[in-house]
């Protein structure tokens, strides 16, 4: 088993707007595109562009999700976007597709606390999946043929899932619940389009983590839609009892950043699963840990992560903690794999 080896760390900085809405306190998902990192929070429904300059990312740029589609409850909403994944000319970006009970907060009386206990929310913009054709590393609405899509509404992979004999039972339970709860997404071209892998951090059953395979397609009624090409595969992971935080590829190879399904600090792990495509129930022997990550209590939760040209790791966390803030934003970690 891997120990942790953080080798460095790389600083992101945002503007001040950013700051003042506490973005970079958010992190959730991240990506690299040649100069560019794309990263996402889940308070917002934007994805965010930082450039590489002097030895940081900076120059944050700011898109809205609702300028390339149009979102279930509006630009206002936050989406949860929990993961991002990018192929040629493509970024992807996917909400948690989950439930919130709500919080409990410093000063509610008992009667207070009670009913925040029972009510359980759906936010619609939570439940998207979104396909961005990329321009000059510009997402844009349309580039030629290619259109932006979204997967959403009626045809969100919810509720696709609502005849699914290990997953229907959890749709109803908020994501820390160990309900339904989407936090990383991967995707692999082919001659067919994009496929995507979607990692679950809930529900774990007994132990098993899920993915879900899918191959998104253009609607060939609306241009500005998604449907699946394809049904649905899943697969099961032994991961130690842990849920999925987030995927990138690796080569042939799945990296998998495992954490805790409910609302639990750690254990954290970047797990890798070699020639991913393959099997439907993988064995923890089929599984390799590549290193145990660092996480705080209550603070500095890995979240994200990708890997960057120069073949090091790099990982960012939501709710930093003091140590991990500067200036202008955070420190992301950087890990070299063997």
């Amino acid at each position: 088993m891997g120990g942790v080896h953080v080798e460095d760390r790389m600083e992101l900085r945002f503007h001040e707007g950013a700051q003042s809405a506490g973005t970079h306190e958010n992190l959730s998902a991240i990506r690299q595109d040649g100069p560019y990192l794309w990263i996402a929070g889940d308070e917002t429904a934007t994805i965010e562009r930082l450039t590489s300059r002097d030895g940081v990312y900076d120059d944050q740029r700011t898109f809205d999700l609702a300028d390339f589609v149009d979102l279930p409850a509006g630009r206002d909403a936050e989406a949860d976007i929990e993961g991002l994944a990018r192929t040629d000319g493509w970024l992807w970006a996917v909400g948690s597709h989950s439930l919130k009970r709500r919080r409990l907060k410093p000063g509610h009386s008992a009667d207070k606390a009670r009913r925040r206990l029972a009510t359980v929310l759906r936010e619609e913009n939570r439940f998207v999946l979104v396909r961005l054709p990329l321009r000059d590393g510009v997402p844009v609405r349309a580039d030629g043929r290619r259109r932006a899509a979204v997967l959403s509404g009626d045809d969100n992979l919810a509720d696709m899932l609502s005849g699914d004999p290990h997953l229907a039972p959890f749709l109803k339970l908020p994501g820390k619940d160990n309900g339904l709860d989407i936090e990383g997404i991967a995707a692999r071209p082919d001659e067919h389009g994009d496929r995507l892998y979607v990692g679950l951090r809930g529900p774990v059953l007994r132990g098993w983590a899920v993915l879900l395979e899918i191959r998104p397609a253009t609607h060939p009624r609306d241009p500005s839609r998604l449907r699946l090409a394809e049904p649905y595969r899943t697969h099961f992971l032994d991961l130690d009892g842990l849920g999925v935080r987030d995927l990138c590829p690796y080569g042939d190879d799945l990296l998998i950043l495992t954490g805790p399904s409910m609302d639990l600090d750690g254990p954290v792990r970047v797990v890798r699963w070699r020639n991913g495509s393959t099997g439907g129930v993988v064995a923890a022997t089929d599984l390799e840990t590549v290193t145990e990550l660092p996480y705080g209590r209550g603070e500095d939760h890995p979240e994200g992560l990708a890997v960057l040209d120069d073949g090091r790791l790099i990982v960012v966390y939501d709710s930093p903690s003091p140590e991990r803030r500067t200036a202008a934003g955070v420190y992301a970690d950087l890990i070299r794999l063997d």
